[in-house]
Parts: structure tokens; sequence; C-alpha cells
């Protein structure tokens, strides 16, 4: 596998991934009841511990696309 092809890979999952978390931010936005309601089902959990469980999801799953997507892919531009 040639770096080109990697740059190609680590820029298609950075998109991919990010469109993902913008998908699933403005679901949390907009439909946010709607997924505290489906949860309330299974687990006893309160509104302001869902929100906030919700926002770590988000922005662990920020850090990791971060760290493991777009770093490598700015990286292989630099040295490419």
């Amino acid at each position: 596998m040639d770096v080109s092809t990697l740059r190609w890979f680590f820029f298609w999952c950075t998109l991919l991934n990010y469109l993902a978390l913008g998908g699933m931010a403005a679901v949390f936005i907009f439909a946010g009841d709607r997924i505290y309601a489906l949860h309330r089902r299974w687990f006893a959990l309160d509104r302001d511990v869902f929100d906030v469980a919700m926002y770590f999801f988000l922005g662990f799953y920020k850090l990791f696309v971060f760290v493991f997507c777009l770093v490598p892919w700015i990286a292989l531009l630099i040295a490419g």
C-alpha cells in the first residue's frame, strides 16, 4: 500500500466520521426528547444525566476521530 492510498483512506475516514458526528449532533439537538424517551425505557436515567452522557459521547467521538483519522491524514499530507 502506497502513501497516496493511505492519504485517501484517512481523508475519507475523516470525512465520513465527521459527517456521522454532525448527524448525531443534529439528531441530539432536534430530536433529543425522542432519544431520551427511547433510552428511558431501558435505563433509569434523569434528563440531566442523559444530556451529560450524550455530550460526553459526542466529545469523546470527536476526539477519537481527530486523533485517529485527522492527525494521520495531516501527517501524510505533510510527509508526502
